[in-house]
């Protein structure tokens, strides 16, 4: 291989600088240039976000893809690499079953072998359906999530911060080099006033006043060559800062990008919660049919998602009083066609999601439709009576905006 010898020797004296002017500076022997306050906040804003970034990813990652039980620590650690590694190549990670597909798939497999037609098997096939559902759903969260939010976040470390870290290291040395040629000017003119201090004409020989001349010139010399090192220096300095500078007020718009992605997570996720609540909600009904399917428990479901907004909302539903001859709670079932809309007492509220009946006794909703509710006395606080047109049934309290 050939080496440039000349280069070789150059970057070396250069290196063995910087090292000097760094040890002397830590040690309190040397001037340091000082940035300005602003610069400074500027390196400080950009370190604060490098950091908070690293961890908000590295919390994300484990959020989506939570750390398993040591048992599991292997597969979930060979399932990271295989992704890094599909991502690295810049070929497309291939969709991976998630922990709800694969508990609906057990569950479908026990429902067939310990049979269908059985409480236990049917419970076993309606709940296995809404876990792969569920699975399904958290599959399109950690995609979207992975697509609008984590790779935004890797490639801000992988790309911009680079740069970055690139651009001032290169702005150290520039300043070690602006301070070494200070230092370096600075011991030339020391020793240049020295050399022509006037000698002493009893005590110095006239040889001497050649030696004193001609090293003062040498000196005057050295100083009109650290003068333009310094002017050299100076100006890459400044340029390199100017670089830099520029880079790091970019950050700025890192935070905007940064903002809508972290919204678009937001909405990922509230979507994802959205649909695991309403499939949750129609399991919870369909079990509710199914004949000893909770046995000993003669109390009505209600999603522990509601509890407190059920309570908020008995509080506020007006009750449709009690008349005489109407059946009470424990007995007969009341005909909804023979109750009457109360003249005072109801309420308008907005349909969240669409609703299918599951029989004549329920209305159907559509999403974003106005109906007027009301309570009866002795209804489940989870359910009210809903009109509409001249329609009315029982509605999920859970579907609704109750409006003022």
């Amino acid at each position: 291989m050939d080496f440039n010898m000349k280069k070789l020797a150059s970057d070396a004296g250069i290196f063995f600088t910087r090292a000097v002017q760094f040890t002397e500076e830590k040690f309190g022997q040397a001037e340091k240039t000082e940035l300005d306050a602003h610069f400074e906040n500027l390196l400080a804003r950009a370190d604060s976000t490098k950091n908070w970034t690293e961890k908000i990813l590295r919390q994300t990652e484990v959020l989506l893809q939570p750390n398993p039980r040591p048992r599991w620590q292997f597969l979930a650690n060979s399932a990271r690499v295989e992704e890094f590694l599909y991502e690295k190549l810049d070929r497309k990670v291939p969709s991976r079953v998630t922990n709800g597909e694969l508990l609906a798939q057990y569950m479908s497999e026990a429902a067939n072998e310990l049979g269908p037609e059985t409480p236990y098997g049917k419970t076993l096939i309606k709940v296995g359906e809404t876990e792969k559902r569920l699975g399904a759903a958290e599959r399109d969260f950690i995609h979207s999530a992975s697509i609008n939010f984590l790779t935004p976040l890797r490639n801000f470390l992988e790309g911009d911060w680079r740069t970055i870290s690139k651009e001032r290291r290169i702005l150290q040395n520039r300043r070690l080099d602006l301070d070494a040629c200070k230092a370096r000017l600075k011991k030339a003119k020391a020793a240049e006033a020295k050399a022509a201090a006037v000698p002493d004409f009893q005590e110095t020989r006239p040889r001497n006043y050649i030696l004193s001349a001609s090293a003062s010139a040498l000196w005057s010399d050295e100083v009109d060559k650290a003068e333009q090192e310094l002017r050299v220096a100076q100006t890459e300095f400044d340029r390199q800062a100017e670089v830099t500078r520029l880079l790091l007020e970019g950050i700025s718009s890192t935070h905007v990008n940064h903002l809508r992605c972290l919204q678009e997570f937001v909405e990922s996720q509230a979507t994802y919660y959205a649909q695991c609540y309403r499939h949750m909600l129609d399991l919870q009904k369909q079990l509710g049919r199914f004949p000893g399917t909770f046995v000993g428990n003669t109390e009505p479901a209600s999603s522990p998602l509601s509890s407190a907004s059920l309570a908020t909302a008995a509080a506020t539903i007006p009750v449709m009083p009690t008349v005489a001859g109407m059946p009470s709670a424990g007995e007969a079932a009341i005909s909804l066609d023979d109750v009457a809309l109360p003249a005072s007492g109801t309420r308008k509220a907005r349909v969240l999601y669409d609703y299918e009946a599951a029989d004549s006794s329920e209305l159907a909703l559509l999403a974003d439709e106005l109906i007027t509710v009301y309570s009866l006395p002795g209804m489940d606080p989870d359910w009210l009576i809903g009109e509409r047109g001249n329609r009315k049934g029982k509605v999920p309290v859970t579907y609704l905006e109750l409006l003022s």
